[in-house]
């Protein structure tokens, strides 16, 4: 059974630690939802519109992004990052990722179709996807990377932690690994010898800013170590007394991304249970799914 990368524990803790024990510790590997079939019929044409997006680029590589429990709290819209690779011979796009495998207790890499990428989402009738496409060499690089399965392998850490620090190898979440892995295309890394330590020494030359991730309360930083798959002992002590871990997050690796390759080109989808909204550029959708001026919208009742 698979986890998805962050969200769930970085909700729990969030959620206090009487919640937690009730809510998040006995259930964190538990199935999702059952889905109904008007929300899976919807959630499904809202992963077509991710593939058009995709197929309409032209290139064959992108940095995508999902929403999935609510990190509100945290600031936080999206929480899980993969890359997506179109297959050449069957002209489908897959999403490569860092998966926590419930069952063997261990991070995985994990490739799936942008239909279940999309239907990972806790709440059916409303979600987010964010897709980032390079320039040709950029791309190219990226490409590369994610598809060397020595070098991808070499990048996954033994360990998981929804809350890695940024900058540790005893730990990684989602999307670290994907910062790793763009940070091993574009610095041109080979992948040997600490291949995780030239890439977040790579990272930290070129400005990388993971977070910070803010924790409202000292109480709820305590409580958070009671969650399964959280961990504060690899976060220098000063973050954890600020209250503001250094994980990486979808929007850090964005604005990192935006910052260095400035001609990247950035839409963001969101459906509710009314329409499907395809916003084109780096600043922010409208507040929930609310189209703005130029917006595509489709609507899912006709």
């Amino acid at each position: 059974m698979l986890r998805r990368c962050a969200a769930a524990a970085l909700a729990a803790i969030g959620l206090g630690a009487s919640a937690a024990a009730w809510a998040g510790i006995p259930t964190f590997c538990e199935r999702g939802k059952q889905v109904s079939a008007a929300d899976q019929d919807r959630v499904l044409r809202f992963a077509g519109a991710v593939k058009q997006e995709l197929e309409a680029s032209g290139g064959r590589v992108a940095l995508i992004s999902r929403a999935g429990l609510d990190l509100s709290r945290f600031g936080l819209l999206y929480s899980h990052a993969g890359v997506a690779l179109k297959d050449d011979a069957a002209g489908a796009w897959t999403v490569r990722q860092l998966y926590y495998a419930c069952d063997e207790s261990r991070p995985r890499l994990f490739d799936q179709g942008v239909a279940g990428f999309a239907l990972g989402a806790d709440a059916p009738g409303q979600g987010h996807v964010s897709l980032v496409f390079l320039d040709d060499d950029e791309g190219a690089q990226l490409e590369r990377a994610a598809r060397d399965r020595r070098l991808a392998l070499a990048l996954l850490a033994g360990r998981y932690s929804a809350n890695a620090y940024a900058f540790g190898t005893r730990y990684q979440n989602c999307n670290q690994w994907v910062a790793e892995i763009l940070a091993s295309a574009w610095g041109r890394l080979d992948g040997q010898d600490a291949a995780r330590e030239r890439a977040q020494a790579w990272l930290r030359e070129q400005g990388y800013a993971a977070g910070p991730v803010r924790v409202a309360s000292r109480w709820l930083m305590f409580a958070g170590q009671f969650v399964p798959l959280v961990h504060v002992d690899d976060h220098p002590l000063d973050d954890v007394y600020a209250l503001a871990l250094h994980v990486s997050v979808p929007a850090s690796i964005e604005a990192f991304v935006h910052g260095r390759a400035p001609r990247a080109r950035r839409v963001e989808l969101c459906h509710d249970t009314r329409h499907i909204v395809v916003h084109r550029g780096w600043d922010a959708l409208g507040p929930g799914c609310t189209p703005m001026p130029d917006d595509e919208v489709i609507r899912l009742d006709s």
